[in-house]
């Protein structure tokens, strides 16, 4: 057992001798076997690839944006004219995962390129561990020029400047859309500076200042430009403020399927219809789904406005064909799949991110790659189009070659786990294995359900086909290779932190908050906690 986590092979160990009994064989060493990984260094020792152009990187992360908002994919009211051009104009991963759906370990994880649990940052509440290797630090150390705009959300209540940026603008936790009062402020290289404004506009006009100081044309630049937008409480510009309304919603069809007692389902999904992250008592109020979907798309016609502004800039610049730049999303988000709101749990609004890529010199327009990439891959991409060999620690691969669509080995199983939050008990620790074809769900510590779906026949995940005969050799199939992937990446310890913060564990009576399960008395409320939300 790990000092800092409670070992998980006890598990495994059970799974192995079950499987026996079910005439499945799983041996000791294939699951059991240590992690060949290698350690994340001491220091940055960096190695520049020879005879390698290094570019200039863009790289804009939206937060909870889902993998589907964007009106090039159809959606029923987004608009997103400069996301589509990234897309018409460059690569577009229709595959692109998250390995924890949540702000602070997935933004970690695209700063090392390290799964969570290699990582540590499990939550939103914790400062990064000591000796933690940002990206970034490589590209500084390499002698490029480095800036970080926007929100760092990465582990306690900080905005000061972090290693590996030599330019640096942020704000403390989640921020705020509008400053809430006239001494609000943010952290500009080092010092207190008025929030003057909207920030995603603002944070905008700080991506611009950089980008215009960057008059080396031989020092290449990275650019993290890091919007709040569209977390919530979704706030949008005045100018966008009910666009939407009266554009029709369909609710989707998952959400009627999770209701009574179907056996088929986790209890633990089922109850939580009535809780902080459920449809029926949405974080303890009464908020409006509809209205709640239609102002994050608000919000985020902003963070396009942004992603237009900062591809016109490069063009002013004369670098816009040269220039690599990549957007996705930190986490999805649900809006009613599930009969859930947020993110954090393995189905697919809540794993899946848009990412799109662009750079001419090197792309094709309107490319689309099918196989699976992920936040940890993008430490790699970006040291590989600036020239710097990945260091050996980091679990990810740059996607540079499938971009260009070239036939490279790749990945075939993406692996998801999300640790539980006693600050939000509703979502259980998640261990979750995709395939072009199947996933699997199991939700360690629980005695409930799991799951598995045909993504190929059911990709909106409302066919549970855990106790499905005909499935029976790929559902064992699948949960194996998920414990063996765990063991060789190193996840086989489940990190823990100490309670701290709230504990949202509260239900509505009238929708029957005291008889879909015997919950205490005290997590059972009369009225909605919450009346402000949005």
């Amino acid at each position: 057992m790990c000092g800092r986590g409670v070992s998980i092979k006890c598990w495994v160990c059970w799974v192995a001798l079950a499987c026996s009994a079910m005439g499945v064989v799983v041996t000791g060493a294939e699951i059991e076997r240590s992690a060949s990984v290698s350690p994340v260094p001491a220091d940055v020792q960096v190695t520049k690839v020879a005879g390698a152009k290094p570019r200039n990187v863009v790289f804009i992360l939206s937060d909870d944006h889902r993998y589907d908002a964007m009106s090039f994919l159809g959606h029923q009211f987004a608009e997103t004219p400069h996301l589509d051009s990234l897309a018409s104009n460059g690569v577009h991963f229709e595959n692109a995962f998250v390995t924890t759906s949540l702000c602070s370990p997935s933004r970690a994880s695209i700063l090392t390129g390290l799964y969570t649990f290699r990582h540590r940052v499990i939550d939103t509440n914790r400062l990064v561990p000591d000796g933690t290797l940002f990206f970034p630090q490589y590209l500084q150390k390499a002698g490029y020029s480095t800036g970080f705009i926007g929100k760092w959300h990465m582990g306690g209540h900080h905005d000061a400047p972090r290693p590996g940026f030599d330019y640096w603008v942020s704000f403390k936790g989640q921020g705020n859309y509008f400053p809430p009062n006239p001494n609000y402020t943010i952290n500009v290289n080092g010092k207190r500076v008025p929030q003057d404004g909207y920030i995603t506009t603002l944070l905008t006009d700080y991506a611009i200042d950089f980008l215009e100081q960057q008059t080396e044309r031989d020092k290449p630049f990275f650019l993290y430009l890091s919007h709040k937008a569209v977390h919530s409480n979704f706030t949008p510009e005045d100018r966008y403020k009910g666009r939407f309304d009266g554009k029709e919603f369909d609710r989707p069809g998952s959400e009627d399927k999770v209701v009574g007692n179907d056996r088929n389902l986790p209890r633990w999904l089922l109850d939580q219809r009535n809780s902080w992250h459920g449809v029926d008592f949405p974080y303890h109020s009464e908020l409006d789904i509809e209205a709640y979907y239609k102002r994050y798309c608000e919000a985020l016609c902003s963070v396009d406005d942004s992603v237009g502004t900062v591809l016109e800039q490069l063009d002013k610049m004369g670098i816009r064909d040269e220039t690599l730049v990549i957007y996705m999303g930190d986490n999805g988000f649900m809006f009613g799949e599930h009969g859930l709101i947020d993110k954090r749990v393995a189905y697919e609004t809540s794993i899946r991110v848009p990412m799109l890529m662009q750079c001419p010199d090197l792309f094709k327009g309107g490319t689309v790659v099918e196989e699976m990439v992920a936040n940890i891959d993008i430490a790699p991409t970006v040291m590989e189009a600036m020239g710097v060999e990945k260091p050996p620690h980091m679990d990810g691969e740059s996607f540079i070659d499938l971009g260009k669509g070239l036939d490279v080995p790749w990945r075939d199983y993406f692996l998801y786990a999300y640790y539980w939050e006693k600050n939000f008990p509703q979502s259980p620790t998640v261990f979750s294995l995709r395939s072009d074809k199947y996933k699997y769900t199991t939700y360690y510590g629980l005695w409930d359900t799991d799951e598995f779906y045909d993504i190929q026949a059911d990709p909106n995940e409302q066919n549970n086909l855990i106790r499905d005969p005909s499935v029976k050799k790929e559902m064992k199939a699948m949960e194996q290779r998920l414990f063996r992937m765990m063991a060789d990446l190193g996840g086989m310890d489940i990190p823990m932190n100490a309670p701290r913060g709230g504990f949202n564990n509260k239900r509505l009576r009238e929708r029957d908050g005291d008889q879909a399960a015997d919950f205490p008395s005290d997590f059972v409320v009369d009225e909605p906690l919450n009346k402000n939300a949005n």
